[in-house]
């Protein structure tokens, strides 16, 4: 399958981008909490950017955030958390991966992380960065959400990128 030098390899390039896609997204959450909460919209950049304190009782956009509290916690919690350790585990454990790849999958498996920590100590996910023009807005969303997002963009670039050598076919037969 792999030798021992591979799985470390893989575990430290895990823990780099877990570490600090939990960090960072930690850190901003509780900046955002001790800055934001109780205090008005700020607006940046010709109100490209607002800076609005929320907590998301859901997932994504709020969705769920109005089933019955065992039922956010089972979905939301154990299945979230269920699928982030199988996801990890394959991500450490495939060798079809490309580098990129295996970042592109923690990153998501971080911000998954982040704000399923965030569930289970307070039930809630705080969110706090809204973009848009106008009335065209995204969601009030946190630095989780842009790992997640940038992992998923990542993972659809290295996909398009032609796989090492190593791991080409020879259909010459």
């Amino acid at each position: 399958m792999f030798d021992a030098r591979t799985l470390r390899v893989r575990a430290g390039l895990a823990l780099l981008v877990l570490g600090t896609s939990v960090g960072c997204d930690q850190v901003t959450k509780r900046i955002a909490t001790a800055t934001l909460m109780g205090q008005r919209v700020k607006s940046y950049a010709g109100d490209l950017v607002r800076l609005e304190y929320a907590r998301n009782r859901g997932a994504f956009l709020s969705l769920g955030a109005n089933l019955p509290d065992s039922v956010r916690y089972w979905l939301f919690t154990v299945g979230v958390g269920l699928f982030l350790l199988y996801l990890l585990y394959v991500t450490l454990t495939q060798p079809r991966f490309t580098t990129a790849q295996r970042c592109a999958l923690l990153l998501m498996v971080g911000g998954g992380v982040s704000n399923a920590w965030d569930r289970f100590a307070a039930g809630l996910v705080t969110d706090f960065m809204n973009l848009g023009i106008g009335s065209l807005r995204t969601g009030i969303f946190n630095v989780a959400d842009l790992a997640i997002v940038g992992g998923v963009a990542l993972m659809a670039l290295a996909g398009r990128a032609k796989p090492p050598a190593s791991q080409s076919v020879d259909m010459r037969g």
